[in-house]
C-alpha cells in the first residue's frame, strides 16, 4: 500500500458510519491523484441475484451527470443512422460495425445502442459484448427506434445499474471536481432509484451497507439508513 493511500486511510474512522454528505466531503478533502477521479458508490442490497424476482437493474438519469464523456456506438441503417449521427453518436454502422468488433476487436466505445431490426447483426456479438456489459438491451433503453433520444440521454449522464452476483450495485455518481451539493444530489438520486426498484419478495432491511470511494482512494463507510442529510 502506497504512502499516500496510508495517509488517506488514517483520516477515516473505519468504525464510523458517516452520513453521505460527511463521506463525500471527506473524500473531496483527501489529497488525490493527478487526474480528476470518479466518485463511486457501492451499495450492498439484501437480494439474491440468483432469483429472477430479485434481480435489481435499470437506468437512471443523474441530475448532475457523471462528468464522464461516454463514446456511443450505434447499430442502425438509413434514416436512423443519419439520426444517430446528428445526435452525436461516435460511430454508426450495421454489419460493417459488427464485423469490425468481431474481426478487428474494435471496442472504442462505452455504450452500444441498436434499432430493433439491427439485433440480427448484434446478436452474433453476444460473446464479445456480453461479458463487457455492452450488449444492447430493451430494458436499459439501448434497443430502441428513438436512437436520437437514447444518445442524448447517455451523453447527458444516463447510467445503467445492475446488481452483481454478490448483490452489490457499483455506480459512478460524479467526479471529485464536482461541488459537494452536486455529488450529494447524485448519490440520493441513485439511492431513491434503488429504493423504487426494490423487489417485492425482499423482506426486512433492504440496504445492507454502503461505501463511497474515489478511483484511486480509500472507501468510506456510509450509514445506509440515512435517506437525506
Amino acid at each position: 500500500m502506497g504512502r499516500k493511500l496510508l495517509e488517506q486511510k488514517s483520516r477515516i474512522d473505519p468504525e464510523q458510519r458517516y452520513t453521505p454528505r460527511e463521506a463525500l466531503e471527506l473524500l473531496k478533502d483527501l489529497e488525490g491523484a493527478k487526474f480528476d477521479e470518479s466518485v463511486e458508490a457501492h451499495v450492498h442490497l439484501n437480494v439474491d441475484p440468483r432469483r429472477a424476482d430479485q434481480m435489481v437493474r435499470g437506468t437512471l438519469m443523474l441530475p448532475n451527470g457523471t462528468g464522464k464523456t461516454r463514446r456511443v456506438a450505434v447499430f442502425a441503417e438509413g434514416e436512423k443512422a443519419r439520426e444517430a449521427e446528428e445526435a452525436g453518436a461516435d460511430v454508426v454502422g450495421s454489419d460493417d460495425l459488427a464485423a469490425r468488433i468481431k474481426d478487428e476487436n474494435f471496442m472504442d466505445f462505452d455504450v452500444a445502442v441498436a434499432t430493433p431490426d439491427q439485433m440480427r447483426a448484434v446478436g452474433q456479438l453476444g460473446p464479445v459484448l456480453g461479458p463487457r456489459g455492452l450488449m444492447p438491451n430493451p430494458k436499459s433503453g439501448t434497443v430502441t427506434q428513438d436512437v436520437g433520444r437514447a444518445i442524448e440521454e447517455i451523453k447527458r449522464g444516463k447510467i445503467e445499474y445492475r446488481v452483481d452476483r454478490y448483490g452489490i450495485i457499483h455506480g459512478v455518481i460524479g467526479k471529485k471536481s464536482f461541488d459537494l451539493d452536486s455529488l450529494v444530489e447524485n448519490y440520493y438520486a441513485l439511492r431513491e432509484e434503488l429504493q423504487r426498484a426494490r423487489p417485492a419478495p425482499v423482506k426486512g432491511r433492504y440496504f445492507k451497507s454502503v461505501a463511497l470511494s474515489t478511483t484511486m482512494g480509500p472507501s468510506v463507510k456510509v450509514d445506509p439508513a440515512v435517506e437525506r442529510d
